[in-house]
């Protein structure tokens, strides 16, 4: 992760901001937080760490991935295990005005806010891949809001409201796998089976399989709505996770691997062409 990124912690439990204020923090020596609650929403997206989440009177074990929504007046604490490897997590808080805001354009916005109100279920666990597109919208709007950047105070609520609702659809569709699968065309399909199987073989000829239509339809159809070959956008949507993976914290050859590049020498191309320098110097611009 890169280091300008990161904040350090604080046991404040109120937002300075009207809004919305988001953190990364990463500590290796002991934490003391009691149990508390507050009149905001928290989104708690962990990274690392031997780490419970207590909320009210149940404790739940973290795994890499796991995003937690606390709402407001819900009391909770983290319950630090051991710091024998470092405690690394996102910290976002939003408040119930700008929620309601959200509300107004759409209550798409607030299906995740109102679920984990009425249903009691605070934590969605999510695998590697899905979680790296969070994370990597997590790690844009922290990019933004350090930035000084023209444009920055327009873009910033953009990437707020981007990352809410993605995290509204992700919760969405876990929740109605049936009826999400029926709803959605052959494109969106494809798209999610991309960014699904990533680490996975996606030629045409397996797609086509997958989906069975045949895999001329399919490279049309993706022509048709993205604007770009189906390879393209395989590549570029591999490259991004594995741009967000070595921010992460996962080394180079893992991340290559993990995103289904099958030999380095390619991956490498690829990546030099996308970003403009290797995957290393890119580590080495980016982390400390």
């Amino acid at each position: 992760m890169k280091k300008r990124l990161q904040t350090q912690f604080s046991t404040r439990q109120y937002m300075l901001s009207r809004d919305f204020e988001i953190y990364y923090y990463s500590d290796t020596a002991p934490i003391k937080v009691t149990t508390h609650a507050h009149d905001y929403y928290e989104f708690y997206f962990f990274l690392e760490g031997n780490v419970s989440i207590q909320i009210e009177n149940e404790q739940l074990p973290l795994t890499c991935g796991d995003v937690i929504l606390i709402p407001p007046n819900v009391r909770h604490r983290a319950v630090i295990h051991n710091l024998t490897i470092p405690y690394r997590r996102f910290v976002f808080w939003i408040s119930q005005e700008y929620c309601n805001h959200l509300l107004e354009l759409s209550p798409d916005y607030v299906y995740m806010m109102q679920y984990v109100q009425t249903s009691k279920k605070y934590l969605f666990h999510n695998d590697r891949i899905a979680f790296n597109i969070i994370q990597s919208k997590v790690i844009r709007l922290i990019e933004e809001m350090k930035s000084d950047r023209f444009g920055r105070h327009s873009q910033i609520p953009l990437c707020v409201d981007d990352l809410i609702l993605h995290l509204n659809r992700v919760v969405y569709e876990q929740n109605h796998p049936l009826e999400f699968e029926e709803e959605r065309s052959l494109y969106q399909n494809l798209c999610i089976y991309i960014e699904e199987h990533l680490d996975e073989e996606l030629s045409l000829e397996c797609l086509a399989r997958e989906f069975y239509v045949s895999k001329y339809h399919i490279a049309h159809i993706f022509k048709e709505n993205i604007g770009m070959s189906i390879h393209q956008y395989i590549i570029k949507k591999r490259l991004a996770v594995c741009r967000d993976a070595i921010l992460g914290h996962t080394s180079i050859s893992e991340a290559y691997l993990m995103c289904g590049f099958k030999d380095y020498s390619s991956f490498f191309r690829a990546f030099k062409k996308e970003y403009g320098m290797s995957p290393k110097e890119y580590k080495d611009c980016f982390m400390q």
